[in-house]
């Protein structure tokens, strides 16, 4: 089932990307998944066990902290973040996603926006102790996503951690259809953003998938701007 979905999603992005249109597919996706005609593959109605994990195992006080979540999807791990006491802001690019969290967790905190990461509000800069990059990064093709990650850095207060977790490849392995997964290389490039990578976990994930599948390659990658 979930290959399947994930063979839909391919084909709708490919779609748009042959339009020109590289960001539009998501729109597409959720509003066809909204009336059955269509599955989103990464919406397992359940916060990332990639981000649980990394949350729980620090044990972190955020006190008063604000987080932003990035391409928020149906809104599972800013409700988890919620959860743990900060103050989320989520955003996603689809229209028809942010209203299916919005019917989904009706009597939420988190303040969930229609947003493009490419054109992120000014009020937004310096402001999130926490970032939250879950899977997103990889659904944008590779002259796209070296735009977008240049926007994320600014969003970061002083001192603030950034979360990415993502499928993982070699530089010499292909990428020709999405997901478009990151290479080491391409993570370090925050660097040159201001961000340091203070962990780097490089790791087999068969959470989620479908028996018999292979498993994935992943990343999970904590950052900090330093100043």
């Amino acid at each position: 089932m979930k290959d399947a979905a994930r063979a839909r999603a391919r084909e709708i992005a490919a779609n748009h990307l042959t339009r020109g249109e590289p960001l539009a597919w998501f729109e597409e996706l959720y509003s066809a998944a909204r009336v059955g005609e269509a599955e989103v593959p990464w919406a397992d109605r359940r916060p990332n066990p990639h981000l649980v994990e990394w949350m729980e195992g620090r044990g972190a006080d955020w006190g008063e902290g604000r987080a932003l979540v990035v391409g928020c999807g149906l809104g599972d791990d800013a409700q988890f973040l919620s959860s743990k006491g900060l103050a989320v802001t989520a955003f996603d690019i689809s229209p028809t996603a942010i209203g299916w969290c919005g019917e989904r967790f009706a009597d939420t905190r988190v303040d969930y926006r229609v947003a493009n990461l490419l054109h992120a509000p000014g009020s937004w800069t310096g402001r999130y102790d926490l970032i939250l990059e879950s899977y997103t990064l990889q659904a944008m093709p590779e002259e796209v996503r070296r735009v977008a990650m240049t926007c994320i850095p600014p969003l970061l207060a002083p001192g603030g951690k950034m979360l990415l977790i993502c499928r993982g490849r070699e530089a010499s392995d292909p990428a020709e259809e999405a997901p478009w997964p990151l290479t080491r290389e391409e993570i370090y490039g925050f660097e040159e953003y201001g961000l340091t990578v203070r962990e780097f976990e490089d790791f087999q994930d068969t959470d989620g998938e479908e028996a018999g599948s292979p498993p994935v390659r992943r990343f999970r990658v904590e950052l900090v701007k330093e100043s």
